[in-house]
């Protein structure tokens, strides 16, 4: 029997590829070409590979080849350009092409499970055809909002917008109609919205799916099952969903008729994976965008210190939304609450306390927003001192009060609360900090009558709960809302009048350089949720009170006027004094082990492998702010350069040399790392 030979990648950290033999003409067998699917024999198992190169030789002796055991005939083979975006990906971020590619498609289809395949392929003959035009009644633009519109649209080749607009400003609004008008322009276009968060993608598929009634939508995130995961990529690769929606790991997806990328709330850091391929969505969608010769839109109310950088250079064009879209609706009034000269009581300070209360007598509702979830942060014993620390972890063990336990949020140890001090016996046991829980029962005293919802990791485990309690604040069924950052952004709450800030001031003594940065973008969008609907009924304007013991500090003060600009040149002024991005560029080489001292053993031996070592800024290894986790010891490297080219220079001849070192000593590379 004639063969060809395939070159192969595979789900695996061999970081080459693999040749196989391919029978040529042979039953079930098509002609071999780049971006099939296969099952190949790998070791002991069969594994899934993509073919990324078809050869009549190979250089490996024939009698060692192994023939390719089937091929996944169900799914139209992969692109090229898909193929490129996943290699691009690979040797920025220092990682296998095959664990790149692989991971990216469906389980199912990488386990070849043919029943699950065939009833797939099957349901996409059933989907409606495609219906671009809609009748619904669409909002009248502003002059800023038309301006943006107009110049997407009519945008031809690569162009990366930033559309700079404040909360509430229509920034959804400029997307759809965008997607409208793009989708126009030809019908098999496709078009990819990226969202942060999962808890985002409901809400805004609702806003797409009643402006699109006619067209296939497909989500994709990690919340889905495998069977949903199967059938909305397989809509999406053979080009029948016409829009997608998706968090950061759609922009891996295979969009053959890609035409438009937008990217929402782009400045936040759920964009960049922390495990595993640990790549930045955002940049993947420029570098995507590029590739293909299409606009791409980031959208956010603070943007990142890149993007904005991106604009001051030129290389990105910024489209302002200098107002609020809804009639009648103006930011919100800011005001700063001195702690040390308004004492708080259970959380709250007496001023915070009396807005609460005038909004609950005009039925206006309230969030309040504290980023810690639990009921208190740690529980201690004043006789003796000791406090709840985890057991695996160089962190404490939150109270959660509802489930009468202890949890680390880090490796999930649960434990009871112990009924007396394990170290001295004391009964008077002490919670030190306030959590949601904790400010939801304090909030409870202060108003028995009020309707409270809190909203965190916690309270919304169960499938559909978030989305349950969102309705809820929506109807107008809930007075007063608790939260964390999962309500900070991208929910219109029309009747909320009033925005309460609790303890944001830890933010300010982070070791993280870009905490400052990522506390104002917090503080404006939460900010954001008040006041969308308007001016309230009673001709009150909303208001959004900070809680803090350092109103001076700049950071606040640019708070009080929205002043983003300014803000943000200030910060660009210091990380440019300090060679830090985006003036400078970083990777960060982990290290795990048992001990503490034989991962920095290992970093030190990494240091000496470094080629050229005075062409990059080498810093001392140190061990991790969050040294240990669930029993593992963790140090790190930072290795900075002011050259993007040569750091990654560096890295290609680096890398190989660390596979090769024999220590036992688990590691990865993070390239642009967001906290240090």
């Amino acid at each position: 029997m004639q063969h060809c030979i395939v070159q192969v990648v595979l789900d695996t950290p061999l970081d080459f590829y693999f040749d196989y033999r391919y029978p040529v003409e042979a039953e079930n067998f098509p002609v071999p070409k780049i971006g099939m699917l296969v099952v190949v024999p790998f070791g002991r198992r069969e594994e899934a590979g993509l073919i990324v190169d078809v050869k009549e030789e190979s250089e490996i002796d024939e009698n060692k080849l192994k023939d390719v055991v089937s091929v996944i005939s169900e799914i139209p083979p992969l692109r090229t350009d898909w193929i490129d975006l996943c290699r691009f990906a690979a040797g920025y971020y220092q990682r296998p092409l095959g664990e790149v590619a692989l991971p990216s498609i469906p389980k199912n289809i990488r386990a070849n499970k043919k029943l699950a395949l065939k009833r797939a392929v099957k349901a996409l003959v059933q989907v409606p055809g495609n219906i671009v035009a809609t009748n619904m009644e669409k909002p009248v633009l502003l002059k800023a909002q038309e301006q943006a519109v107009s110049a997407i649209v009519k945008t031809r080749g690569f162009k990366p917008f930033v559309l700079y607009g404040v909360t509430g400003s229509g920034k959804t609004e400029i997307y759809l109609q965008a997607i409208e008008e793009k989708l126009k322009q030809s019908d098999a276009m496709q078009v990819l919205i990226m969202v942060p968060e999962i808890n985002l993608t409901p809400q805004l598929e609702v806003s797409v799916r009643s402006r699109f009634p006619g067209v296939t939508i497909a989500t994709l995130h990690s919340r889905l099952t495998e069977s949903e995961r199967l059938k909305n990529w397989l809509q999406i690769h053979t080009g029948v969903a016409r829009i997608v929606l998706g968090t950061r790991l759609a922009i891996l997806a295979s969009m053959p008729q890609l035409g438009l990328i937008v990217v929402d709330e782009e400045h936040d850091p759920s964009y960049k994976q922390q495990e595993g391929l640990r790549y930045s969505a955002r940049d993947l969608a420029v570098w995507r965008a590029n590739q293909l010769g299409i606009p791409v839109v980031l959208g956010s109310a603070t943007p990142s210190l890149e993007s904005w950088q991106h604009v001051l250079s030129g290389r990105y064009v910024k489209l302002e939304l200098p107002e609020r879209a809804v009639k009648d609706a103006v930011l919100p009034a800011i005001r700063l609450i001195d702690a040390t000269r308004e004492p708080l009581q259970n959380g709250f300070s007496p001023s915070l306390i009396n807005a609460i209360k005038r909004r609950l007598e005009k039925s206006e509702q309230s969030l309040l927003f504290l980023n810690r979830r639990g009921y208190a942060p740690v529980i201690t014993c004043e006789a003796c001192g000791w406090i709840s620390v985890c057991e695996r972890c160089t962190a404490y063990m939150v109270y959660h009060k509802s489930h009468h336990l202890l949890r680390c949020h880090h490796c999930g140890l649960e434990r009871p609360i112990p009924r007396v001090c394990p170290d001295c016996g004391n009964i008077d046991l002490q919670t030190l900090g306030r959590g949601t829980q904790r400010i939801e029962e304090g909030l409870a005293g202060y108003f028995p009558d009020a309707r409270i919802l809190r909203i965190d990791a916690d309270s919304t485990r169960k499938k559909g709960s978030l989305e349950a309690a969102l309705e809820m604040v929506h109807k107008g069924e809930i007075d007063i809302v608790i939260g964390t950052q999962m309500i900070s952004k991208g929910h219109d709450f029309q009747n909320m009048t009033l925005v309460g800030v609790l303890n944001p001031d830890t933010a300010l003594f982070s070791h993280d350089y870009r905490a400052g940065e990522r506390l104002f973008s917090q503080l404006m969008q939460v900010a954001g949720r008040a006041g969308r609907g308007g001016v309230s009924e009673h001709g009150n304007r909303s208001e959004v009170l900070i809680q803090t013991r350092y109103p001076m500090h700049p950071l606040y003060q640019a708070a009080l006027t929205h002043d983003y600009g300014n803000y943000v040149s200030d910060l660009l002024m210091e990380r440019q004094n300090a060679g830090l991005p985006p003036f400078g560029f970083q990777v960060l080489l982990f290290a795990e082990a048992r001990k503490v001292e034989n991962a920095l053993d290992f970093l030190r031996q990494a240091i000496d492998a470094i080629p050229e070592p005075e062409a990059v800024i080498i810093n001392e290894p140190i061990p991790m702010a969050m040294m240990r986790i669930a029993n593992v010891e963790r140090a790190q490297l930072l290795i900075e350069s002011t050259s993007r080219g040569r750091l990654q220079g560096m890295l290609k001849e680096w890398i190989p040399v660390l596979r090769n070192m024999k220590t036992g000593i688990r590691w990865h590379i993070e390239v642009d790392p967001m906290s240090i």
